[in-house]
């Protein structure tokens, strides 16, 4: 068996997820389309919803903020299959969903830098989560501003967050950081490898 066939049931498997996935999501949000919201008010509403979750987190209640954590992603899938069927995908919509995606995060962890403050190994743990969870973005960003696909990576932000959901609500909080810390980073440093791969497969290309 060749290496690509080895690769291409869990890509079609992913693909017929994620197929399924948006057809649900966009089933669900077919009557809100007809209220005429725009999606952009959909992310800003995700964003705030993460704010008391992050107040909750600062207070302890670790096992009640991971479950409002399901309940706010909903919003982080549902304006974009808004923008799908309503027709509004735009640039800025896009650019706004992705950059509140990122100060969302944040808001959490900071939530949790509070809850952990005085305590060396969280605190290392969770400036390290925010560190790698940043750079996998910005990899991504920055490879698709040189026109390299940069997509690869093991912990994108729903693995981030479902480490962290499990983790909070079996109250598990430090192993899911020690995981976190750890593969985001890694994450980060496979997507500068592919970077850099697909920067040489290039350069050889355009020298024949």
């Amino acid at each position: 068996m060749s290496r690509d066939s080895s690769k291409k049931g869990p890509q079609q498997a992913r693909e017929a997820l994620r197929k399924y996935t948006r057809s649900l999501l966009e089933s669900i949000v077919r009557p809100l389309a007809r209220t005429g919201v725009s999606p952009n008010v959909l992310t800003l509403c995700g964003f705030l919803a993460t704010l008391p979750v992050a107040y909750l987190l600062a207070k302890g209640h670790e096992r009640v903020a991971g479950l409002l954590i399901i309940f706010v992603g909903l919003f982080d899938a549902l304006d974009g299959a808004l923008a799908r069927i309503t027709g509004k995908v735009t640039p800025f919509g896009a650019f706004f969903d992705s950059t509140l995606d990122r100060f969302s995060e944040i808001a959490l962890y900071l939530g949790l830098l509070y809850l952990y403050r005085g305590a060396t190994l969280e605190t290392v743990l969770i400036y390290l989560t925010i560190t790698g969870s940043l750079m996998v973005s910005y990899t991504r960003a920055r490879a698709d501003g040189l026109g390299v696909e940069c997509k690869v990576g093991f912990f994108s932000r729903l693995e981030r967050m479902a480490v962290l959901v499990v983790g909070l609500i079996l109250e598990q909080t430090l192993l899911a950081l020690i995981v976190l810390a750890i593969f985001s980073n890694l994450t980060a440093l496979q997507r500068i490898w592919h970077v850099r791969r697909a920067s040489m497969r290039d350069l050889t290309e355009s020298d024949h």
